[in-house]
């Protein structure tokens, strides 16, 4: 079933341009530091900088940043535009890591960091195995994502890098639920939506709320009503995460039809999918988790998702979590403007289309 593109709203285009200059800022600095050590430390920090600058929605800093100002932050305050590209740093370290883990070629339409460098050992003929040397360079450029993303957040205020920690911590504890589940099949709803909410949900829309309003000093305040926003609207973008996951056009998300299906992602829509299965339907969902599904296999398995109600039934929960988190601003004391603009946010992670 296809979906008419949903375009960005204004409440995150807006943000867009400030952490984007920034990004691009810190990687020049640290291009002319460090090429003045070593020529060759420039190629991994230029595929970084491709990398983070390349792509992505910036959503973690749209949320850390009308937080931010519906507490009465500063706009264009220096603080929150740092802490927003901390964010895409972050999220580009757990991008690289998750593909090597994944054992993904693409992400956003081109090769995958480690794809990219086993190729240029390849090309170099150097010593040792190209796989080994791509998933090892890839795993230093997320820990130096990492490492840049601390230093943009090192001078916020204590509550802004608490929240922040826990957003760290929260992020690595979904990943290994993620993995584990998909390396045990078969995952059940409420172990699926665990994952959902730690890897993605807490970490994408509820932390960054709160680091947003910590900026200010507010997060004792505000924490509350934020997480009855956060969590059940990053509930929801996971949720809509698994759709495209599993039907996503590729053109559109840069990732091959079925991905999920081939990595065996323990998602929620799988979880209802074999649920409802008959013993046939529920014979062609063992294969979930083959890598070398075809795309007529992956078509079937679709089919089943479809037949058994469970893209409906996440559907219809994208909706709900979606008026529920709407329903949570109620109250908020956030100006006019700041509460618009979580709404729109709202309306586009859940109906987005990549």
């Amino acid at each position: 079933m296809s979906r008419a593109t949903t375009p960005p709203p204004a409440a995150l285009t807006a943000v867009v341009g400030p952490v984007e200059a920034r990004l691009q800022s810190l990687f020049d600095d640290e291009i002319t530091q460090w090429s003045a050590v070593d020529p060759d430390l420039v190629l991994p920090l230029q595929s970084l900088r491709a990398f983070v600058l390349g792509g992505g929605k910036r959503l973690r800093p749209a949320f850390c940043h009308w937080a931010f100002i519906g507490a009465g932050g500063e706009p264009g305050a220096a603080t929150v535009i740092d802490s927003g590209a901390a964010m895409e740093l972050l999220h580009a370290f757990a991008l690289i890591h998750d593909d090597i883990m994944d054992g993904s070629e693409t992400r956003r339409g081109a090769s995958t960091v480690h794809t990219e460098f086993s190729a240029e050992h390849r090309a170099g003929a150097w010593n040792g195995e190209a796989r080994r040397f791509g998933e090892g360079v890839a795993i230093l450029i997320g820990d130096l994502a990492e490492v840049f993303a601390d230093r943009l957040m090192i001078s916020s205020p204590p509550a802004a890098f608490g929240a922040w920690s826990q957003l760290k911590i929260e992020v690595n504890i979904g990943q290994y639920l993620d993995v584990l589940g998909a390396a045990r099949g078969g995952t059940d709803l409420e172990t699926s939506r665990r994952i959902a909410h730690y890897k993605s949900g807490k970490y994408t829309i509820e932390r960054p709320l709160h680091v947003g309003v910590a900026l200010v000093d507010r997060l004792d305040e505000f924490r509350d009503q934020l997480s009855a926003y956060g969590s059940p609207l990053g509930e929801a973008f996971q949720l809509r995460d698994d759709i495209l996951g599993t039907f996503g056009d590729e053109a559109r998300t840069g990732k091959p039809v079925g991905d999920d299906l081939r990595e065996g992602k323990p998602t929620p829509m799988l979880a209802i999918a074999r649920d409802n299965s008959s013993a046939e339907q529920l014979q062609l969902l063992t294969r979930v988790g083959d890598s070398d599904l075809t795309a007529d296999e992956i078509q079937e398995l679709q089919k089943v998702v479809v037949d058994t109600g469970a893209r409906d039934q996440i559907e219809r929960t994208i909706a709900e979590l979606t008026d529920t988190a709407i329903d949570a601003l109620d109250g908020l004391a956030f100006d006019t403007e700041a509460i618009g603009a979580l709404i729109q946010l709202a309306h586009y992670v859940s109906e987005r289309d990549l």
